[in-house]
């Protein structure tokens, strides 16, 4: 394991590296044999350090969750992170470019729970039994890595690659909505970019939502009520430049859009 020291050493560098924009070597260069625990441990320094300063938790995302996510970043296995308030700015404002260093999005079915969803056992039954509905969503992910030259481990720490999260509306109530079939249809300037289908998430996004209580319940970590849940994206991650507007429209859930400045 990874002694206390080395922990919070990486924690600091990747929280400069957000600060600065300058992003750091692989943290497994460094260290090619840290484990994913070592490295949630990391991005749990990183969490506690926001958390003190004001910020809150809102939400959790899942990531990695598609083949197309996973081959285009060269890992095998879904990861999470916190959804943080700093992080979660509403729709229809824009985002600083400058804040950010090789930002790219991807478009989300965004999980509103009605009440609290714990592991172990969670099925994507009880998932859908607890939201109160689904919203449109892009996530800016972001790397404080150099070049997103990652492995499972690099991603873990660095906030699952997480940035931003934006939601749109309205709130759509699953009733006899089929996830697994809800279609997007990803544009950068109007243009589409990418389309993506939520049977890509994990087969189900719903199923996703369940990894992620069981995966955090058998840490103690409870999906509350009023959390937002971001399953994965539906297709691979598109770059995003200064001026960029992103939007991705959703069958039956609506749409929402992002713009950098």
């Amino acid at each position: 394991m990874m002694d206390p020291p080395k922990v919070e050493a990486c924690a600091d560098a990747l929280l400069a590296a957000e600060r600065d924009r300058v992003p750091i070597p692989p943290i497994t260069e460094r260290w090619p044999a840290i484990s994913a625990l070592e490295a949630y441990a990391i991005q749990e320094r990183i969490v506690a350090t926001r958390l003190a300063s004001g910020e809150t938790i809102v939400g959790w995302k899942v990531g990695l969750t598609s083949k197309a996510m996973q081959d285009q970043l060269g890992v095998d296995q879904p990861d999470y992170a916190p959804i943080l308030s700093g992080w979660f700015p509403p729709e229809g404002e824009s985002i600083p470019f400058d804040a950010l260093i090789a930002a790219r999005g991807e478009a989300e079915i965004a999980f509103e729970l009605s009440s609290p969803l714990r592991g172990p056992g969670v099925t994507a039954a009880d998932v859908r039994a607890a939201t109160r509905g689904v919203r449109p969503a892009i996530e800016v992910i972001d790397s404080r890595i150099e070049a997103w030259k990652i492995r499972l481990p690099d991603t873990i720490a660095d906030m699952a690659s997480s940035a931003r999260v934006v939601v749109g509306g309205p709130l759509t109530p699953l009733d006899d909505l089929d996830l697994t079939t809800v279609g997007v249809a990803f544009e950068r300037n109007g243009e589409v970019v990418a389309r993506g289908v939520g049977s890509a998430v994990l087969g189900d996004p719903a199923a996703a939502v369940a990894w992620a209580a069981n995966t955090l319940g058998s840490l103690g970590v409870t999906l509350e009520a009023g959390h937002i849940v971001m399953p994965g994206a539906m297709h691979a991650s598109v770059p995003a430049a200064r001026g960029d507007t992103f939007r991705a429209t959703f069958d039956g859930i609506g749409s929402v859009e992002v713009r950098f400045a």
